[in-house]
């Protein structure tokens, strides 16, 4: 199943992708109306009996009608992941790390596909893209052990780790560039794992105006989403909604003296999950 949150004119609201038509959840008696409050009241059964009522229903909605926002626009936390592919770090010219190395964007840097990622005003020159797995947490998630962490996933999307490469060395936090508004685009829908198939095997890749420019595959995470996940719940109670940026492989833009321009349409696609596409605007 395809959960995602789009717009009709009447304000944000939960809904399920079947091809080229969305189906509001608003019309199939679910008990909430968001994609966090679905995660928080269905386990995995529960949200593949929603999506068999969705099969079934007349009432659905051209996706060509719709805007598409962030499918989860309002999680507790977003956590991202540096480093987690060894030619990544590589051509970063920094060590593998030995542990995760995570920092946070907040949901202000939210947008859906579609959406523009807006070049800040006052840093509008180094900024990059960065083509990632996000998953998002489905079950409360404390001190869980690794063999167990995928049973706490509600599903996966594609990211993109837009990063504003002068703010982001200033210091050695990263997140004065990497929490800028609009710079956390996902979706266009988060794909349940039945469906998303083994997230340990998907190839991911970037293109700017149709050009691929990065490409890259889930078997070569240092640190693969379970054990990611099972590291974190260690010191972090993940909950519902919570966002997990898996990492990006080589092939950013910055050692290719390639960044985002106005007027740029950049698309981060992954295998079984989607292609997420964003227009590039001035501020």
């Amino acid at each position: 199943m395809r959960l995602l949150t789009f717009d009709d004119g009447s304000g944000p609201q939960a809904g399920i992708l079947l091809g080229e038509e969305v189906v509001p959840v608003s019309a199939l008696d679910a008990p909430a109306s968001s994609v966090r409050s679905l995660l928080e009241a269905l386990d995995a059964d529960g949200l593949a009996a929603l999506g068999e009522r969705a099969e079934g229903t007349p009432e659905r909605i051209a996706l060509s009608g719709v805007r598409l926002l962030a499918p989860v626009p309002n999680p507790e936390k977003i956590i991202c992941l540096g480093l987690n592919y060894r030619d990544h770090a590589e051509e970063s010219g920094q060590e593998i790390p030995t542990a995760p190395l995570w920092f946070g964007k907040f949901a202000n840097s939210l947008i859906g596909s579609g959406e523009d990622i807006v070049l800040p005003g006052a840093h509008p020159d180094y900024v990059d893209y960065e083509a990632e797995l996000a998953v998002v947490i489905g079950r409360t998630a404390h001190r869980v052990e690794e063999a167990d962490a995928l049973a706490y996933v509600a599903g996966a999307m594609p990211f993109n780790d837009v990063s504003a490469r002068d703010l982001q060395l200033q210091n050695t936090l990263w997140t004065s560039g990497k929490a800028v508004d609009t710079f956390a685009p996902c979706g266009p829908a988060l794909v349940t794992l039945d469906e998303a198939g083994d997230l340990g095997s998907l190839a991911l890749r970037t293109r700017i105006n149709g050009k691929v420019v990065q490409e890259g595959s889930t078997s070569n995470l240092i640190f693969d989403v379970a054990g990611a996940l099972a590291w974190l719940s260690r010191t972090i109670t993940l909950v519902p909604g919570d966002i997990i940026a898996t990492g990006t492989p080589a092939g950013v833009g910055g050692p290719q003296g390639i960044f985002l321009r106005d007027g740029d349409t950049v698309e981060v696609e992954i295998d079984r999950l989607g292609v997420l596409t964003n227009p590039v605007r001035a501020e």
